[in-house]
């Protein structure tokens, strides 16, 4: 998770997303959301997707780079094909909850009315 968030983080394509993204938050919830659904011993506590990305204004184009980044990453580890397929398809169903917006648009700021999930604690 550490390259995933540190390349979300450079990537302007979506960075704006993250703005105000408590990131030790982020990345416990990543580690736990991912492991859950690769059906590991992990639990995911955080908020559902739904809500979690609600008045985000995401588009489908900052999600599909969101999902570059991710496959670089795994590509950066090494991660074997096969492998990057059995994350990917658990969490490609997710996009219907995620993306608010059709569009090929990336960049865009996230909205003042946005609320972040509260820091841990």
């Amino acid at each position: 998770m550490e390259d995933f968030v540190a390349r979300c983080a450079a990537d302007d394509r979506i960075n704006g997303k993250f703005a105000r993204t408590d990131i030790p938050r982020l990345k416990k919830m990543l580690v736990d959301q991912v492991t859950r659904a690769t059906d590991g011993p992990a639990t995911y506590a955080g908020r559902d997707m739904k809500e979690t990305h609600a008045r985000m204004e995401g588009t489908a184009g900052e999600f599909d780079a969101l999902v570059e980044d991710l496959v670089a990453s795994l590509d950066h580890l090494a991660v074997p094909k096969e492998d990057q397929g059995e994350l990917l398809g658990p969490l490609a169903p997710m996009r219907g909850e995620i993306v608010e917006i059709e569009s090929p648009e990336s960049g865009q700021p996230l909205p003042e009315t946005y609320q972040p999930a509260p820091a841990l604690s």
